[in-house]
Protein backbone atom coordinates (compact mmCIF):
# COMPACT_ATOMS: atom_id res chain seq x y z
CA UNK A 1 0.00 0.00 0.00
CA UNK A 2 1.39 3.46 -0.82
CA UNK A 3 1.34 5.90 2.06
CA UNK A 4 2.06 10.23 1.32
CA UNK A 5 1.81 12.42 4.17
CA UNK A 6 3.17 16.03 3.05
CA UNK A 7 4.42 18.18 5.90
CA UNK A 8 6.15 21.68 6.52
CA UNK A 9 3.69 24.15 4.56
CA UNK A 10 3.11 27.52 5.99
CA UNK A 11 3.21 31.30 5.44
CA UNK A 12 6.30 33.03 4.07
CA UNK A 13 6.92 36.23 2.63
CA UNK A 14 8.39 36.99 -0.84
CA UNK A 15 11.95 36.57 -0.53
CA UNK A 16 11.64 33.62 1.86
CA UNK A 17 12.12 29.92 1.50
CA UNK A 18 10.17 26.57 3.49
CA UNK A 19 10.98 22.67 2.83
CA UNK A 20 8.26 20.71 2.19
CA UNK A 21 8.61 16.81 3.22
CA UNK A 22 6.54 13.65 2.36
CA UNK A 23 6.65 11.02 4.30
CA UNK A 24 6.45 7.71 1.85
CA UNK A 25 6.16 4.06 1.68
CA UNK A 26 8.91 1.96 1.09
CA UNK A 27 7.29 0.94 -2.29
CA UNK A 28 6.84 4.36 -3.35
CA UNK A 29 10.40 6.37 -2.43
CA UNK A 30 12.16 3.82 -4.52
CA UNK A 31 9.99 4.73 -7.78
CA UNK A 32 9.44 7.87 -9.77
CA UNK A 33 8.22 10.58 -7.17
CA UNK A 34 6.72 14.11 -7.87
CA UNK A 35 5.54 18.04 -6.71
CA UNK A 36 2.47 19.33 -7.92
CA UNK A 37 0.69 21.84 -6.84
CA UNK A 38 -2.68 23.76 -7.51
CA UNK A 39 -3.68 27.33 -7.19
CA UNK A 40 -7.59 28.45 -6.60
CA UNK A 41 -9.07 28.71 -9.94
CA UNK A 42 -6.19 26.96 -11.85
CA UNK A 43 -5.18 23.70 -12.97
CA UNK A 44 -2.63 21.47 -11.21
CA UNK A 45 0.28 22.10 -12.10
CA UNK A 46 4.15 19.83 -12.19
CA UNK A 47 6.47 21.83 -10.31
CA UNK A 48 9.33 18.48 -9.82
CA UNK A 49 9.73 14.83 -11.01
CA UNK A 50 12.80 12.65 -9.75
CA UNK A 51 13.57 9.37 -11.19
CA UNK A 52 14.66 6.30 -8.83
CA UNK A 53 18.36 7.27 -9.55
CA UNK A 54 18.13 10.64 -8.29
CA UNK A 55 17.46 12.75 -11.77
CA UNK A 56 15.61 15.52 -11.61
CA UNK A 57 13.42 17.47 -13.72
CA UNK A 58 11.74 20.84 -13.23
CA UNK A 59 9.05 23.09 -14.45
CA UNK A 60 10.66 26.43 -15.70
CA UNK A 61 8.65 28.47 -13.31
CA UNK A 62 10.70 27.05 -10.36
CA UNK A 63 14.09 25.87 -12.03
CA UNK A 64 16.91 27.69 -10.10
CA UNK A 65 15.01 28.28 -7.04
CA UNK A 66 13.23 24.97 -6.37
CA UNK A 67 15.13 21.52 -5.45
CA UNK A 68 13.43 17.89 -5.25
CA UNK A 69 15.66 15.58 -3.64
CA UNK A 70 14.86 12.08 -1.42
CA UNK A 71 16.52 10.37 1.19
CA UNK A 72 15.70 6.77 0.61
CA UNK A 73 17.02 5.47 4.26
CA UNK A 74 14.23 7.81 5.93
CA UNK A 75 11.38 7.02 3.42
CA UNK A 76 11.46 10.83 2.62
CA UNK A 77 10.61 13.15 -0.50
CA UNK A 78 11.62 16.87 0.08
CA UNK A 79 10.79 20.02 -2.07
CA UNK A 80 13.27 22.77 -0.97
CA UNK A 81 11.94 26.37 -2.04
CA UNK A 82 14.40 29.29 -1.94
CA UNK A 83 13.47 33.16 -3.09
CA UNK A 84 9.67 32.46 -2.82
CA UNK A 85 7.09 34.58 -4.88
CA UNK A 86 3.26 35.04 -4.11
CA UNK A 87 2.78 33.20 -7.48
CA UNK A 88 4.55 30.19 -5.55
CA UNK A 89 1.13 30.27 -3.45
CA UNK A 90 -0.68 26.95 -4.00
CA UNK A 91 -1.72 23.21 -2.52
CA UNK A 92 1.17 21.58 -2.89
CA UNK A 93 0.63 17.69 -3.31
CA UNK A 94 3.32 14.76 -3.39
CA UNK A 95 2.63 12.05 -6.08
CA UNK A 96 3.99 8.06 -6.66
CA UNK A 97 4.31 6.12 -9.67
CA UNK A 98 6.29 3.73 -7.89
CA UNK A 99 5.39 1.24 -10.63
CA UNK A 100 8.68 3.00 -12.97
CA UNK A 101 12.03 4.12 -12.42
CA UNK A 102 11.24 7.24 -14.93
CA UNK A 103 9.26 9.79 -14.46
CA UNK A 104 8.92 11.34 -18.32
CA UNK A 105 5.44 10.73 -19.36
CA UNK A 106 4.22 8.74 -16.74
CA UNK A 107 0.71 9.15 -15.08
CA UNK A 108 1.15 9.38 -10.76
CA UNK A 109 -1.28 7.44 -9.09
CA UNK A 110 -1.03 7.97 -6.08
CA UNK A 111 -1.13 10.91 -4.16
CA UNK A 112 -0.96 13.36 -0.72
CA UNK A 113 -3.25 15.23 0.37
CA UNK A 114 -1.30 18.74 0.06
CA UNK A 115 0.33 21.23 2.34
CA UNK A 116 -0.81 25.04 1.83
CA UNK A 117 2.19 27.39 0.77
CA UNK A 118 1.21 30.50 1.03
CA UNK A 119 3.47 33.38 -0.01
CA UNK A 120 2.75 37.41 0.85
CA UNK A 121 4.21 40.16 -1.20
Amino acid sequence: QVQLVESGGGSVQAGGSLRLSCAASRYAISGCMGWFRQAPGKEREGVATIDSDGSTSYADSVKGRFTISKDVAKNTLYLQMNSLKPEDSAVYYCAASPRYYNCRGREFNYWGQGTQVTVSS
